[in-house]
């Protein structure tokens, strides 16, 4: 299993970004995908899920509203899509096939201006 996410980067307060995770090694249509992040000092944090079958989603409270999951079966990619970016959004973001111990690098994202 291998899951390289991208897209992150240093954005100024009010911005969007669209992260990216690439999935490999699985049948990633059979699996429900996640969005973690975890900022300084603090803990890792679910922010967003999409389930397999029905593509339903779920969102912390934190986000929602300004988070968007979505994913591709047939690229084998998940995507988190960002607006209205806040100083508090800062933190590397991670992708994680549902409820296992597979993680990618992970991608930062820095929102200052």
């Amino acid at each position: 299993v291998q899951l390289v996410e991208s897209g992150g980067g240093l954005v100024q307060p009010g911005g969007s970004l669209r992260l990216s995770c690439a999935a490999s090694g699985f049948t990633f249509s059979g699996y429900s995908m996640s969005w973690y992040r975890q900022a300084p000092g603090k803990e890792r944090e679910l922010v967003a899920t999409i389930n397999n079958a029905l593509g339903s989603t779920n969102y912390a409270d934190s986000v929602k509203g300004r988070f968007t999951i979505s994913r591709d079966n047939a690229k084998n990619t998940v995507y988190l899509r960002i607006n209205n970016l806040k100083p508090e959004d800062t933190a590397v973001y991670y992708c994680n096939r549902r409820g296992s111990g597979y993680w990618g690098q992970g991608t930062q994202v820095t929102v200052s201006s």
